[in-house]
């Protein structure tokens, strides 16, 4: 099993910055994928950013958060971050981590592909 713990959300201005990181623990060996997805009221969750912990780390951004966001990780940590630069009030939502179960392939950006997921944390961007 794994357990996945968000942090790092906060309320802050329109064009501002925030690092959200995602610990893990518990055997993550089967994890090829962590993503992070974002959900706001009453709209659909949303993947914003997708990590492989293979094949060399490969990354990729959704085109609403292109140029913005990087999702990045530390191996020493256990950690997978979200660095979030020049924030709009759209981003706002609860933002949370996701890990597979898959020994090796591509990520993918349906939430129902992933089976580990956090307790999620907020961030509200105002202008």
């Amino acid at each position: 099993q794994v357990q996945l713990v968000e942090s790092g959300g906060d309320s802050v201005q329109a064009g501002g910055s925030l690092r959200l990181s995602c610990a893990a623990s518990g055997y993550t060996g089967a994890t090829s994928c962590i993503a992070w997805f974002r959900q706001a009221p009453g709209k659909e969750r949303e993947a914003v950013a997708l990590i492989n912990l293979r094949y060399g780390g490969n990354t990729a951004t959704a085109d609403s958060v292109k140029g913005r966001f990087t999702i990045s990780r530390d191996n020493a940590k256990n950690t997978v971050y979200l660095q979030m630069k020049y924030l709009k009030p759209e981003d706002t939502a609860m933002y949370y981590c996701a890990a597979d179960r898959r020994n090796g392939g591509g990520c993918y950006w349906r939430h129902d592909e992933y089976s580990y997921w956090g307790q999620g944390t907020q961030v509200t961007v105002s202008n």
